[in-house]
């Protein structure tokens, strides 16, 4: 056993947004703090990589909206490198030549909808005011621990009570609709508003991300209102590009956590935690270094935390159980191109404006069920739903000179094949990927000048992400806010003295959103200040 090379306050494993976050709110409270990274690079899934000269991409995670402005604000990232473009057009093309493009111009955006039906161009708004008032009702929630359902503390009983009134407070048809949001579909949401079958289907998809469930499926209303409740420079329901990728909100927050005191460390791959005496008080690295501390907090999800970094007999069975349940279930995997074109789609010839904000190949309600219906029994969906951006034609920086880069975010990909094997099959899912965009962009493959292809299980061998799930957990309402990741176990603090949660996988959920760290590290400084 090596022996300590150094003591800390806080240990943090895992380099992602979140764990840098902790790290940077713990170090701006005076603590020492250490940051131990397995990769090379820091960001985990909201990170930036030359994977070919010249081409830097968002190899993983690709837009930026849930991101916190009150972390933006505390710990001053724009001084530290961070800047957001917002994405102003949602484009769907569609096979039959016909296609649908929602704009940050709600005129323009009413003219559109209107081609297909004037009924749901009138609906639109309307629809959009309803989902931002519910969005706002839920927002505070992602900004606050969870309270306990079980303790009977003056303080959880208060937020308990704050949490009725806000109900109280929403009209009786919100309340209706708050309650159809956590039980229904997103399908079934929709329909009760629109007519138009390719409006419903670009809409539900927002339901369906992080999850390994159709847009059919109950509890996806709920994940659509959770990505529309993102915000930029105080635009809610607002999507953008971090410049430089998406690396660059990790490398700013990096920056800002460095410039508190913390101490980074990549290429420091944690084996184990250090228990002793029922306390976790370090780590130790796979080199065999010993890193010790009064408190250590993971960054990880929560399966690779408490059945892959602890044994078996630091937990109790039934709590192990416990988290053997929580599903991640990774359902995605990205299609990087390297392009020296930007592709044209035949319903919508020209590189114009619609091509500057993200392109979703999800013509039909019919097409999305088809695509769940694969996965459902272990195939890679043939023609899959590809979310595609071209970040490139907002911010040229990441690519050569006149090269541009497209990025496609592709559902379904069961981590779980029912025949072969992720590596195997990489580049076949990957021509699937390029085939179906192809369909609606023909010259694409022939301005293809490099390829990345990373499926689940790419997700999981590469960024640490078990099952290759992008959230650390689905964020479906039995896995959230008082049950994520366990009932009794939702503010951060583990069955493990010294040992908290500050990961997608730990409240309120995952997206580029930094929440989770610190709301963590408030908790670490509550207990360490007893």
């Amino acid at each position: 056993m090596g022996k300590p090379t150094n003591s800390y306050d806080v240990i943090v494993v895992g380099g992602g947004h979140n764990g840098l976050v902790h790290a940077a709110y713990l170090a701006k409270a005076g603590l020492r703090v250490l940051v131990l990274e397995r990769r090379h690079v820091l960001g985990g899934a909201a990170v930036t990589e030359e994977v070919f000269p010249g081409f830097h991409f968002s190899v993983c995670s690709y837009v930026v909206s849930l991101l916190r402005p009150d972390i933006i604000r505390d710990l001053d990232l724009s001084r530290h490198g961070l800047e957001i473009m917002p994405l102003d057009c949602s484009f769907t093309p569609m096979l039959d030549g016909n296609s649908l493009a929602r704009w940050g111009d709600s005129a323009k955006t009413f003219r559109e909808i209107a081609r297909h039906s004037r009924k749901d161009a009138e609906v639109y708004p309307r629809f959009g005011a309803v989902l931002g008032e519910l969005a706002r009702f839920f927002k505070p929630t992602l900004d606050e621990s969870p309270p306990s359902l079980t303790s009977l503390r003056p303080s959880n009983l208060q937020q308990l009570l704050g949490f009725g009134k806000r109900v109280q407070n929403l009209s009786e048809s919100l309340r209706v609709d708050q309650a159809r949001l956590m039980t229904m579909s997103a399908v079934d949401f929709l329909d009760r508003w629109f007519e138009t079958d390719v409006l419903k289907a670009t809409m539900s998809v927002s339901g369906i991300i992080g999850t390994f469930l159709g847009i059919r499926s109950p509890g996806t209303a709920y994940v659509l209102l959770h990505h529309y409740m993102g915000e930029i420079d105080g635009n809610f329901r607002a999507w953008g590009f971090a410049r430089g990728g998406t690396g660059g909100v990790s490398n700013a927050i990096a920056s800002a956590a460095r410039s508190l005191g913390a101490e980074i460390k990549t290429e420091a791959g944690v084996e184990r935690f250090l228990v002793r005496n029922g306390k976790v008080c370090g780590a130790v690295l796979e080199n065999g270094d010993e890193y010790t501390a009064r408190v250590v907090s993971s960054g990880v999800d929560p399966h690779r935390t408490f059945l892959k970094l602890l044994e078996e007999k630091d937990l109790d069975s039934e709590f192990r159980a416990k988290v053997k349940g929580y599903k991640l279930r990774g359902s995605s995997g990205k299609v990087n191109l390297a392009l020296d074109r930007v592709p044209e789609f035949v319903s919508r010839p020209g590189v114009g404006p619609h091509l500057r904000g993200d392109i979703a190949i999800a013509p039909s309600v019919e097409y999305l069920e088809k695509a769940y219906d694969q996965a459902k029994y272990g195939e890679p969906s043939s023609r899959p739903y590809c979310n595609i951006v071209i970040p490139t034609l907002t911010d040229p920086t990441v690519a050569p000179p006149g090269k541009h880069i497209m990025s496609v975010f592709v559902q379904y990909a069961p981590f779980d094949l029912k025949e072969g094997h992720w590596e195997d099959r990489r580049e076949e899912w990957g021509d699937t990927v390029v085939d179906t965009i192809a369909e609606h962009a023909p010259g694409l493959k022939e301005s293809i000048l490099h390829r990345q292809v990373v499926t689940p299980w790419d997700l999981e061998k590469e960024f640490g992400l078990t099952e290759g799930n992008i959230f650390h957990g689905e964020i479906t309402p039995e896995q959230l806010y008082t049950f994520r990741p366990v009932a009794g176990f939702a503010r951060y603090r583990t069955p493990l003295r010294g040992l908290y949660l500050c990961g997608s996988g730990a409240h309120p959920g995952g997206g580029i959103m930094g929440a989770p760290g610190r709301l963590a590290a408030e908790a670490v400084l509550q207990d360490l200040s007893k």
